[in-house]
């Protein structure tokens, strides 16, 4: 019983919408998660049909579809549903997750079964929308910010941005927070999009100027 109430007090303290334990007995994610531990159990009991059967249900009745043979590690929070995670992936303590992520899989280059999605290290917060894909490794307390696309070796502590995701720099005092809500600042977000604009109106620019540069030689022929 006492693991449960800490499980639920780790919910409280990154999430401030409830106003009780009770409440958060009702969020999708903590269902989700409930079932997949008798998932996981049946799943390692070889009891694979049982164990799909347990995940079916659990993906009808929270929206979140988490493979029996995930390995789950300690205080999961899933905040929302609409979340996907692999059969090989495997997740440490202390990780929250968004809305609408996915921990996918890859294809192998030898074509053999194995390990096809990411490890995801203890204290790592990933926003909402993010894809992690691939036997990838995302270090301790990584960010993975919202809609980022993540194909590469996360290192610890690092905030990553973008399609594809890369590291951006966090004010120290940020990065010493022992939780950031929704995987990154706002400021942060805001400055990787101002890059990503930037860099896009200077191709344009440098476009333009070939098509006027072709245009004059074309009169000049």
């Amino acid at each position: 019983m006492s693991g449960l109430i800490d499980y639920l007090d780790s919910i409280k303290a990154r999430d401030p919408a409830p106003r009780s334990r009770w409440e958060i007995l009702l969020y999708p994610g903590v269902l989700a998660l409930g079932l997949h531990r008798v998932a996981h159990w049946l799943f390692q009991a070889d009891l694979f049909f049982l164990a799909r059967f347990v995940n079916h249900f659990s993906r009808f009745m929270t929206a979140i579809d988490i493979h029996p043979g995930a390995k789950i590690g300690r205080n999961f929070f899933i905040d929302h549903g609409f979340t996907v995670i692999g059969e090989t992936a495997e997740i440490g303590d202390d990780v929250t997750i968004y809305q609408c992520v996915t921990l996918g899989g890859t294809n192998p280059d030898n074509g053999a079964a194995g390990k096809r999605h990411p490890t995801i290290g203890d204290g790592v917060i990933v926003g909402s929308g993010a894809q992690v894909l691939g036997p990838i490794i995302v270090g301790a307390r990584a960010r993975i910010g919202a809609n980022a696309v993540v194909t590469r070796e996360v290192a610890p502590g690092a905030t990553m941005v973008g399609i594809p995701a890369r590291p951006v720099v966090v004010e120290a005092e940020t990065y010493q927070r022992d939780f950031v809500p929704y995987g990154t600042p706002c400021r942060e977000m805001s400055e990787a999009s101002q890059s990503r604009l930037d860099a896009l109106e200077r191709d344009i620019a440098a476009l333009r100027a070939r098509i006027d540069g072709a245009g004059e030689e074309r009169d000049r022929a």
